[in-house]
């Protein structure tokens, strides 16, 4: 497998050298691999990540293993606005070329942020959708690009209008599907019209990450080996994130495992699990929220 993604790399890949890359979620099994493939094309890295420690250990290893790399951390909280705001003002000061969304909440425990919405979708969407919007200008005086990490469980339901955050909900496979529902058709939407600056959507298929070890331990340890065996590696499943920074996405496509959206390299589809209208009723919501979260800041 190894030499079938280097094979991948050369052919899909080109050099980052000079670009600025951020990335949230970097501590895990794909945003490990993901950083490592991205230090290893020269890019300069920002670390986005919520534990300090294990951040600029990453950085340390990254430094070591990639001589020369520029790495740095940068503190966020995705649950908590005002640490989104604050690594946004200092993204802001940056010559930021990619903004990769990779970090995702799933079976966590859930609670009611600061704006009034669910944690899960505070994560997977709310915050993300407000970076982007804010850094949008930046994108586009450097013909930059957003990243959108997505999922297959978007499919588990539709959005609902009178829970639009899933905050009535107890499933966690229907929550997180919804928030990332909502990521990557409001961002699909958001660029629909973007001439400057580009949108891919993205998904990793089914990986054995830290969001497949939210099973009770009895079970989990039951599948563990054979998810492992199944599933793709974080290595392999990386790639579609990744293809991301070299290949946009037009609206209504992904790129994401070419086999059953499970297994293989990466290949661009045709989004077609979300209509018309629920998209632009899923991007209107969107807008008002980051209205509401801009006018809230500057009272």
């Amino acid at each position: 497998m190894e030499m079938n993604i280097q094979k991948w790399l050369r052919e899909n890949t080109s050099s980052l050298v000079g670009k600025t890359v951020a990335v949230t979620g970097t501590t895990g099994g794909l945003g490990r691999e993901l950083c490592r493939n991205l230090a290893g094309l020269g890019a300069s890295l920002i670390l986005l990540d919520r534990n300090r420690e294990r951040s600029e250990a990453f950085r340390t290893e990254l430094m070591r293993d990639f001589p020369g790399a520029s790495v740095r951390c940068f503190p966020v909280e995705l649950e908590d606005i005002e640490s989104v705001r604050e690594v946004t003002e200092r993204l802001r000061r940056e010559p930021l070329d990619v903004l990769i969304h990779n970090a995702g909440a799933y079976s966590i425990p859930r609670h009611t942020c600061t704006t009034g919405l669910d944690n899960v979708f505070q994560i997977n969407f709310v915050s993300p959708y407000y970076m982007t919007r804010e850094l949008l200008p930046l994108l586009r005086e450097r013909g930059g690009r957003v990243v959108a990490v997505g999922s297959i469980a978007h499919t588990y339901s539709k959005s609902d209008a009178r829970d639009v955050d899933f905050s009535g909900r107890r499933q966690a496979s229907k929550v997180y599907g919804n928030s990332k529902r909502y990521l990557m058709f409001a961002l699909s939407e958001l660029f629909r019209e973007e001439k400057q600056a580009h949108v891919s959507i993205v998904h990793p298929g089914i990986s054995f990450t830290n969001i497949t070890a939210h099973y009770p331990k009895p079970i989990f340890a039951v599948i563990k080996r054979p998810m492992k065996v199944i599933f793709m590696k974080p290595k392999k499943a990386c790639l579609s994130i990744l293809s991301g920074v070299f290949d946009s996405c037009a609206p209504c496509e992904w790129i994401g495992p070419a086999v059953f959206n499970v297994w293989g390299f990466p290949k661009k589809k045709k989004l077609t699990t979300c209509g018309r209208e629920e998209r632009l009723q899923i991007a209107a919501r969107a807008e008002r929220i980051y209205r509401e979260l801009s006018e809230t800041q500057h009272k």
